[in-house]
């Protein structure tokens, strides 16, 4: 992880320090939330040993960002600008807090989830050694990785202008979609009436993952809030790999193959429905049976 800011910094640093950057304080800082992030995933995989899953892990995923976005706010103690390193922690603060407590009561009194069974099914010698390298790892660094924007939002200053509010609006927007599309779901599947159907009203008729499209507007935001000032737009890659992990990496990809396995009728919810950006849906297809 320190190689990474070993990379970068020989570049940025004269401009950086010229925009009253502190380069040496905020590298200490990326040593410090990289330490919480391994802290945070010991207790987690300490937690899944005791309770018998991996899948505690998803409840951790938000929490992790907290726990990051809270050891950069405390360690950039005298950088950056005071409103920017607010609107840092407190946004992602309430975006990871609900999205654990939305994951943990949707996974509460549930088995391992079948997406870690048929990882760890493919454990070669000691599963919990395998659930460390390909689980644990691959997601803290992806963690530390993806917040990189609100790290470096407690270090920035100036540019207290248009792009930064941009992307409040813009996490606003994500965090609505998110939250609002995550309950319309949990509505959905807890009404019995509705087993075997596909969730097609609310946001759910104008974009098949709204909680995905929610996500990904959520980290753009925080990006435009950390790039509205030198050197936060150098993170842009932060972003990309959330916005890709979401359409075309574990997230929407995956999810769609196993619901479209599943449900037959699915696949004309996917010809009427965007399937990322919402968008008005095309008329139903009145040749499909429906329940």
């Amino acid at each position: 992880m320190t190689s990474v800011w070993t990379t970068v910094a020989p570049v940025v640093a004269p401009a950086a320090e010229a925009a009253g950057f502190d380069g040496g304080a905020f590298g200490r800082t990326l040593l410090l939330t990289a330490l919480a992030v391994v802290v945070v995933l010991a207790v987690t995989f300490a937690v899944a040993l005791r309770v018998g899953k991996q899948a505690v892990i998803d409840v951790t995923w938000g929490l992790g960002f907290v726990a990051i976005a809270l050891t950069a706010f405390v360690t950039s103690g005298g950088h950056g600008d005071g409103l920017r390193r607010w609107l840092a922690l407190v946004l992602t603060a309430l975006w990871g807090l609900r999205l654990a407590g939305h994951i943990f009561s949707r996974s509460r009194g549930k088995g391992e989830d079948p997406r870690y069974e048929a990882m760890l099914e493919r454990a070669d010698g000691n599963p919990n050694a395998y659930a460390v390298l390909h689980i644990y790892l691959p997601q803290g660094l992806i963690m530390w990785f993806v917040s990189l924007p609100v790290q470096i939002a407690m270090f920035v200053e100036g540019g207290i202008g248009w792009v930064l509010w941009l992307g409040v609006v813009v996490w606003a927007v994500g965090f609505f979609f998110e939250s609002v599309g995550d309950l319309q779901l949990t509505r959905f599947r807890n009404d019995p009436a509705n087993k075997g159907t596909v969730l097609d009203t609310g946001l759910w008729r104008y974009t098949r993952h709204p909680n995905y499209f929610g996500d990904a507007s959520v980290w753009t935001g925080l990006f435009l809030v950390a790039a509205s000032a030198w050197p936060g737009v150098l993170t842009i890659l932060s972003p990309a790999v959330m916005v890709w992990n979401l359409y075309g990496g574990t997230g929407k990809k995956l999810l769609e193959k196993d619901i479209g396995d599943r449900r037959p009728d699915y696949a004309d919810y996917v010809r009427r429905t965007s399937g990322f950006f919402p968008w008005p849906p095309k008329p139903a297809d009145p040749s499909v049976e429906r329940d």
